[in-house]
C-alpha cells in the first residue's frame, strides 16, 4: 500500500479531516486565538529516506529541518520553531547526536528558528521526526486544492538534480559535484516564497516538488480536478544532468524526487510580476469534466500521466514495490 492510499484511509476514518491533504496544517484564530500557524511534520527512516553510508550525521541534520522547511515555503509560511525526536539505534553514539544537532542547529539559526522540543527514545533503526511551526504571512489560502482554469503552472528551479547526485553517490562517483551536492544539501525556497507571497492577489495553489515534479503535478491535478498541460521542454533542467545521464535525463526530471522546488498554479497576471530569472512557467491549467491527469508535451511526442501511470512511478514512503 502506498502513501496516497494510507491518506484516503484517514480521511476516511477520522471525524474531521480538513486538515487533511496538504503538506501544512493550518491552524486559524478559532484554534490558537489571535494568530494563526501553518504546522507540519515529516519523518525520516533509515534504509528508506537516507543511507548512513552516504550521508554525514551533520549532513543528515541539517537535511532533516530543511524538508520541513520546505513544506513551510510551500504555504508561504515564515518559519519559527521545529521539536525533534530522534528513535536512536545500539550503533549510533554520542558523537553521532552531536553531530546529527550541529546540522540542525546550523539550518536553524539561518533562518532563526527555535528548537522547542522534541524526544529520544531507542530502536533497531534510526527514525527521524521533526515537527515545524510557521507564521501564515498572507491573507489567502495556498493549498494544491487551488489549481483553477486557465492558471499557468510555475516552478523554481532544477529537477532531476538531487535524483541523479543519488546514483552518483551510491556508484562512488563524486562529480559533478554539483549534482552530489543537490542531493546531499536540501535548500528550502523561503526567499522564493516571500517573493510569491508579495505578488500574490488571490487564492493560489502550492507545494514542493520533495516526492518529484510529476508527482506535484498530478496531485494538482487529483486535488482541484483539473488537467496540467505541461511543456517538457519549458522544465529547469541542468546542463549537468544532461550531460551525465543523457539516456535517463527525463526520467530523473520527472519522477526522480528531493529536489525541493515550489511548483504553484497562478494567473497569468500575478506571474507576469514575478522575476524571470527566478521562476520558470511549464505550462497551463484546464477545466476537466472527468477524470482529471497531467498531459506532457515533449517535442512531437505527447503522454499522460493518470492514476495508473502514478501508482507505478511514484515514490513509496512504505519501501515496499
Amino acid at each position: 500500500m502506498k502513501e496516497i492510499e494510507y491518506i484516503k484511509i484517514i480521511k476516511e476514518t477520522i471525524s474531521d479531516s480538513s486538515y487533511i491533504g496538504d503538506d501544512c496544517a493550518f491552524l486559524d484564530a478559532k484554534l490558537l486565538g489571535d494568530k494563526g500557524l501553518f504546522v507540519t511534520q515529516d519523518s525520516l527512516v533509515e534504509d528508506i529516506h537516507f543511507n548512513l553510508s552516504t550521508i554525514s550525521p551533520c549532513q543528515l541534520g541539517e537535511k532533516a529541518i530543511n524538508v520541513n522547511l520546505s513544506d513551510l515555503a510551500a504555504a508561504c509560511a515564515e518559519p519559527v520553531f521545529v521539536t525533534i525526536s530522534l528513535s536512536l539505534p545500539h550503533y549510533l553514539d554520542i558523537d553521532f547526536v552531536k553531530q546529527f544537532y550541529l546540522g540542525v542547529n546550523s539550518a536553524c539559526e539561518k533562518y532563526g528558528i527555535k528548537i522547542a522540543g522534541g524526544d529520544l527514545t531507542g530502536s533497531d533503526k534510526l527514525f527521524i521526526s521533526i515537527c515545524a511551526a510557521g507564521k501564515k504571512m498572507i491573507p489567502y489560502s495556498v493549498s494544491r486544492r487551488n489549481a483553477k482554469d486557465k492558471d499557468v503552472v510555475v516552478t523554481t528551479g532544477f529537477h532531476g538534480d538531487s535524483a541523479g547526485g543519488l546514483r552518483l553517490i551510491l556508484n562512488n562517483i563524486s562529480k559533478p559535484q554539483s549534482l552530489v551536492n543537490a542531493h546531499l544539501s536540501v535548500q528550502p525556497q523561503i526567499e522564493k516564497s516571500m517573493l510569491i507571497a508579495n505578488a500574490a492577489e488571490n487564492d493560489f495553489a502550492m507545494m514542493d516538488t520533495s516526492d518529484g515534479l510529476a508527482d506535484a503535478l498530478f496531485k494538482f491535478s487529483q486535488e482541484s480536478n483539473v488537467n496540467i498541460n505541461v511543456d517538457f521542454e519549458s522544465i529547469p533542467i541542468s546542463r549537468e544532468l544532461k550531460e551525465t545521464f543523457f539516456d535517463d535525463y527525463k526520467n530523473l526530471v520527472l519522477w526522480g524526487g528531493e529536489d525541493y522546488q515550489l511548483l504553484f498554479c497562478l494567473s497569468e497576471n500575478v506571474y507576469e510580476k514575478l522575476d524571470k530569472n527566478k521562476f520558470f512557467k511549464i505550462g497551463n491549467v484546464v477545466q476537466t469534466d472527468s477524470n482529471p491527469c497531467v498531459k506532457i508535451k515533449d517535442n512531437n511526442q505527447n503522454y499522460v500521466i493518470d492514476k495508473d501511470m502514478f501508482s507505478k512511478k511514484s515514490f513509496n514512503h512504505f519501501g515496499e514495490k
